[in-house]
């Protein structure tokens, strides 16, 4: 039987047509491999065989044109003809936010937006313009991105805080908040603050960047973070997601998905919440 996929995080690329400065090679990230993901990148590429099959998927915003985020939307919505949605980028600091989210609110299938937190997750979440722009998108019932490390224990609690003040603002953080590899006291923290989210039933995770920390993760090394978010968060608000063509840094798109199938132990019915069910209640593909 044919399973099938909704993948709630991955990058198309336009070369030609977008910025994409941190795909140049004198731009950082500085990674040695990463001439091999900077090119165009098509639904077409998004290839599913062996009883899998991409019903749709959630596109995350890949810095085609930061100033201007609703020219990606367009791109997406002229190209694409599987079901997907997207995820647009807008600057949390920003105090043209709400003129930017109705001008976003016009493209069909943005759902939410990212704005790339990192190292600076603290100064953003806390600054109070942040805090109005949050009010903006739990207004428009839409949805946040949130890629920071959730070792960091004062913006967890910053995030918390939003998330209770603003209910309808579905908060999605992004590739498990980078979680334990190395054993670290930043692992404990992790651990810790993944049970301080949990309280917030408008805080979902995906999983996926496996590849941002190792080249070389092998599927055993993730099933312990996983079931320690199943654990925490309940299987209903748990995403399993590609990061493509991120992903293909360490292995093949298809080999990935049929990794995440056959690698960690899940039932059907739990494979089914965390490859298709969650994706298309948290961004909305129902």
């Amino acid at each position: 039987m044919t399973q099938n996929i909704v993948d709630p995080h991955l990058h198309l690329f336009a070369l030609d047509l977008g910025d994409y400065g941190w795909l140049k090679p004198d731009k950082p990230p500085f990674w040695p491999d990463k001439k091999t993901i900077a090119k165009n990148v098509g639904e077409a590429d998004l290839r599913l065989t062996a009883g899998l099959n991409l019903a749709g998927f959630v596109h995350i915003e890949a810095g085609f044109d930061n100033e201007h985020p609703w020219r990606e939307i367009d791109w997406l919505e002229s190209t694409c003809k599987l079901r997907f949605k997207s995820v647009a980028c807008a600057n949390l600091y920003s105090t043209d936010f709400a003129h930017t989210m109705q001008i976003l609110a016009k493209r069909k299938s943005v759902v939410g937006i990212r704005h790339i937190l990192d190292d600076e997750a603290l100064a953003i979440l806390s600054h109070p313009q942040c805090a109005r722009n949050f009010a903006v998108l739990n207004e428009m019932n839409l949805s946040f991105d949130a890629q920071f490390p959730v070792h960091d224990t004062g913006a967890v609690h910053e995030l918390i805080k939003h998330a209770k003040q603003h209910k309808n603002l579905r908060i999605i953080i992004n590739h498990a908040g980078w979680p334990p590899v190395s054993g670290t006291i930043e692992d404990n923290k992790w651990q810790d603050n993944i049970h301080y989210l949990r309280d917030c039933e408008n805080i979902a995770i995906k999983l996926s960047g496996w590849e941002m920390a190792n080249r070389q993760w092998s599927f055993q090394a993730i099933e312990k973070p996983l079931k320690q978010v199943i654990t925490c968060f309940g299987s209903p608000r748990v995403m399993l997601a590609s990061n493509f063509p991120l992903c293909t840094l360490s292995r093949p798109y298809l080999e990935l998905w049929q990794g995440y199938k056959t690698e960690l132990h899940l039932s059907a019915n739990l494979f089914q919440q965390l490859a298709y069910n969650n994706a298309a209640h948290w961004y909305k593909l129902n």
